[in-house]
């Protein structure tokens, strides 16, 4: 879709939601844990309440999406299921639960003579996420927000503006009964207003902008934005292939990553392998991967030996392909691979299949992604385990924060020096 799906969209005044979910955010970052609790709880229990309103508004989306011919690739992250409320349901279940994340002490770094010095993680204020499609997103990352004592101002594409409504009318409703300011909440729209370029500009009242989507989204809004923008990534993960590497090992691991429903996060998509690989091992691997559904692609080199492999052009190292596509190539070593993966890949998660310890220290070193997996799958989950931290997503972003995007990547650290009487 074109990027102009993205104009922004409000009602009389765009920008007074951003206003006034930044005025919120202040009364936000003095409330309760129990009452930001309590709030998380009605939140999840109004979802539950109205789960087959929000489906049949995800219905009417889908349905109109389909008349514009929306990618297929739009049209499965658009698609809501009771299965993917049930899962927005549970994450905010799992985030009320959890313990405060907010104020927690810290030992500082430095201290004042006569005085007592310390930190605290505290709220980073309003915060704006521009998303594709995804509409459970939007309740996912509002119980992260609130959680945290932030603000939240969503900014959802066209193709899923009924949807979007629908979740944030529930999640409004259930808000009016907790003791949580007014407009800590608030959904701009998608048919009328101003551009994102504005939205991203408004860095007297927004705090951080997570855009997560395709890279056509995500792009434009890294260069455009004057708030902090903690971007996240999503497919073009690299795997290196060692020649001690299990074949079986590599199998599962990349169709095990594939397995991050909706949104590919850490999906596989391309393979570096070392030329002591075996015909025989590649042709057992891309078979299977067939079997599958997957397409298979290859270098210049393995295209000439194995001619019903469809060539990867140049330019198809550094994207992302979000489908079930991989991409192998030929690389003489290690750290040939290590290079050509921190070139071309997205950079938030990319994986080491070796039974060499010295090849596993060495990756993890040279490697500069975000996380690196050695052995075992990348998939991605928001919610791993019952009573653990939740994830948005994952960021590449170099500097601020990179990797897992969870509570703690929403708040920042106040150092506060008190003198004694």
């Amino acid at each position: 879709m074109a990027n102009d799906s993205f104009e922004i969209e409000t009602s009389e005044n765009p920008l007074a939601a951003v206003r006034r979910a930044h005025q919120a955010s202040l009364e936000l970052s003095q409330t309760l844990s129990s009452e930001r609790s309590q709030a998380l709880r009605l939140m999840a229990e109004a979802l539950s309440d109205r789960a087959s309103d929000i489906l049949e508004a995800n219905t009417l989306d889908l349905e109109a999406s389909r008349d514009m011919a929306v990618p297929e690739l739009l049209l499965d992250w658009l698609k809501l299921t009771p299965e993917r409320v049930q899962g927005a349901i549970s994450i905010l279940h799992c985030l009320s639960e959890l313990p405060d994340p907010i104020r927690r002490v810290i030992n500082a770094p430095f201290q004042v003579e006569q005085a007592q010095t310390y930190c605290q993680l505290m709220p980073l204020g309003a915060i704006a996420l521009i998303y594709e499609a995804f509409p459970e997103l939007g309740a996912i990352a509002a119980g992260m927000c609130l959680k945290t004592g932030n603000s939240l101002v969503l900014k959802g594409s066209t193709e899923a503006s009924h949807s979007n409504i629908a979740i944030v009318n529930v999640l409004q409703e259930a808000l009016a009964d907790s003791n949580l300011p007014d407009h800590c909440l608030e959904l701009l729209p998608s048919d009328t207003g101003t551009s994102v370029r504005e939205l991203v500009t408004q860095d007297r009242y927004l705090s951080l902008i997570i855009p997560h989507g395709r890279e056509s989204l995500v792009q434009p809004i890294v260069e455009k934005a004057t708030v902090p923008v903690l971007r996240s990534a999503i497919g073009n993960c690299y795997l290196y292939w060692s020649p001690s590497g299990s074949l079986d090992l590599v199998r599962s691991m990349i169709w095990e990553s594939h397995q991050s429903e909706p949104d590919p996060v850490n999906a596989i998509e391309k393979v570096l392998i070392h030329p002591e690989q075996k015909p025989s091992s590649l042709l057992s691997l891309w078979n299977g991967l067939r079997d599958k559904g997957f397409e298979i692609r290859g270098d210049e080199t393995l295209v000439e030996e194995f001619k019903d492999l469809e060539l990867a052009e140049p330019d198809e190292w550094q994207q992302a392909y979000l489908t079930k596509t991989i991409a192998f190539k030929r690389v003489d070593s290690l750290e040939d691979g290590m290079r050509w993966i921190n070139q071309y890949s997205s950079g938030h998660a990319d994986c080491l299949v070796t039974e060499s310890y010295p090849e596993s220290c060495q990756f993890s070193l040279g490697v500069k992604s975000a996380s690196v997996y050695i052995n075992i799958s990348p998939r991605f989950s928001r919610l791993p385990k019952p009573n653990h931290t939740v994830y948005l997503g994952m960021s590449n972003r170099s500097g601020y924060y990179r990797g897992f995007i969870n509570l703690e990547a929403l708040t920042r650290i106040k150092h506060v020096i008190q003198g004694h009487d």
